[in-house]
């Protein structure tokens, strides 16, 4: 039988989702909600997605939802983002951080511009998000998750940045369980193919990369969701750990 609300170990827990409007985040959200967590819904342009989703969390719990727009890679935001979930909740108890930029940079064409913003978001702003929530999610005994990509184990042909960033966040995503355990467990979570890039992308490509998965298929946002749920709720002995949920890809 499935816990009810009231006695879900999240109930009264706060959220907070970066990029949680749409997509994935959006997934991790409402499955959080549904298990009985506050959600803070971060977002950069995608106002009418958030506040549509916060809409429909309020409706079925009052006061469970707020949003916040930010650019992550001002050096405000992330203080800022947390005073903010402070200030309307109290307390922070989960951070997750998804909110991410993707797309090619061959080599011989890569750009500053590139390198800073795909760095920026994959990177920099989960690290100095990180450090200013880390003060809030000791007192809770807390968690945070990353949201990583199997190519930050296994690089993706023409996307070098992106797949150099997410190693990156592999590495952070244990070495910040060393630096704050045991207050804050650090994890993160590894999609393989699971919803594909917005913009183009040939069919025989997508084909190609269910074809080296074992599973012979691609996954949905539901299979992301359901691992942030297992280990904001029943996984309490976890961190320093990366779950590869790739239908088998990275094998």
């Amino acid at each position: 039988m499935e816990p009810s609300i009231e006695s879900s170990p999240l109930r009264g827990q706060v959220v907070l989702i970066t990029g949680g409007a749409r997509r994935v985040g959006a997934e991790i959200a409402r499955t959080l909600h549904a298990a009985g967590a506050d959600i803070f819904i971060h977002y950069r342009s995608s106002a009418a997605a958030a506040i549509a989703l916060a809409d429909r969390f309020n409706q079925v719990r009052p006061h469970s939802a707020a949003i916040h727009a930010a650019q992550l890679s001002s050096a405000e935001a992330p203080e800022e983002l947390v005073a903010a979930v402070l200030q309307e909740y109290g307390r922070l108890d989960i951070l997750i951080n998804n909110a991410s930029s993707f797309y090619p940079t061959p080599v011989g064409e890569i750009t500053l511009a590139q390198w800073d913003d795909l760095m920026g978001s994959n990177l920099k702003a989960p690290l100095f998000l990180s450090q200013a929530a880390a003060p809030s999610l000791a007192r809770q005994r807390g968690l945070i998750i990353n949201m990583i990509d199997i190519h930050g184990l296994r690089p993706l042909k023409a996307h070098p940045v992106y797949s150099t960033a997410k190693a990156g966040l592999a590495m952070l995503t244990r070495a910040l369980a060393r630096e704050l355990g045991p207050e804050v467990r650090v994890n993160g979570i590894a999609p393989g193919p699971v919803l594909w890039p917005e913009g183009d992308m040939e069919d025989e490509l997508k084909q190609e990369i269910i074809d080296k998965t074992a599973l012979k298929r691609h996954g949905t946002p539901q299979d992301i969701a359901r691992t942030a749920l297992f280990l904001a709720r029943d996984a309490p002995y976890i961190t320093g750990q990366i779950i590869a949920v790739d239908g088998g890809r990275s094998i």
